[in-house]
């Protein structure tokens, strides 16, 4: 029998920003998204997509995923603005000049993502592991926002499996602290499965593929049709 999708508070969401568990968390993280392969992931969906003028990034954190993404897309994507959306601005100096050092430009944008999604005015909409803290009234609002702005949205999330929850159970071997054990097997039950996003995808006039990536991750991805 499958899992069913449950969400509760993710540790790291309700910690400071500068909170030293929620510091070793975001290094924990990282290493994580190396494991699943999350940039690869991500990469492999935009190449089908467009080149844009400027892309968003929605729960981008500190930006360290997005510039990982941009260094792999910049010969093909040149001149790219960066936005790096999120409740607070934790985007370093080292990684800004990381942007500026592929052509790129970054900026932070900050606040309540169903406030500033209206006015992002980014082409492409990308997210890796955020889908999942919403609940279903939330995700619905969210992919419709998505859809009325941009021409293309991809996504990285975790896959609902059990085998997905047998490993994040075993972050310990990583020597992850206790924000991030917990956080882990959370994001599993609250990830997602089938073709969950797509029956929520509120828009005709898309091309849309849904499905495994590995063996922990669920991608989500969205281009508009030409007219």
């Amino acid at each position: 029998m499958g899992l069913s999708r449950t969400l509760e508070p993710e540790i790291l969401d309700l910690l400071a920003a500068d909170d030293p568990r929620a510091r070793a968390s975001r290094r924990d993280l990282a290493r994580i998204n190396i494991i699943m392969r999350q940039q690869t992931i991500m990469v492999n969906q935009l190449r089908a997509q467009t080149p844009p003028r400027r892309l968003a990034d929605l729960g981008s954190g500190d930006g360290s995923f997005l510039l990982g993404v941009a260094r792999r897309m910049a010969a093909h994507w040149p001149q790219v603005t960066a936005l790096i959306v999120d409740r607070q601005d934790i985007v370093s100096a080292q990684t800004r000049s990381g942007f500026a050092a592929l052509g790129w430009k970054c900026a932070s944008v900050t606040g309540d993502i169903f406030a500033v999604l209206p006015h992002l005015d980014a082409e492409i909409i990308t997210a890796n592991l955020f889908l999942h803290h919403l609940d279903d009234a939330d995700l619905r609002q969210l992919l419709s926002l998505v859809a009325q702005q941009a021409r293309g949205f991809v996504v990285c999330e975790p896959r609902r499996s059990q085998t997905a929850l047998l490993a994040s159970r075993m972050v310990f071997a990583l020597a992850c602290n206790d924000v991030t054990r917990h956080d882990a097997v959370a994001s599993v039950r609250a990830g997602f499965v089938g073709r969950e996003l797509s029956q929520r995808w509120p828009a005709a006039g898309w091309q849309t593929q849904e499905g495994l990536a590995l063996p922990f991750t669920h991608f989500f991805s969205a281009r508009r049709d030409a007219v």
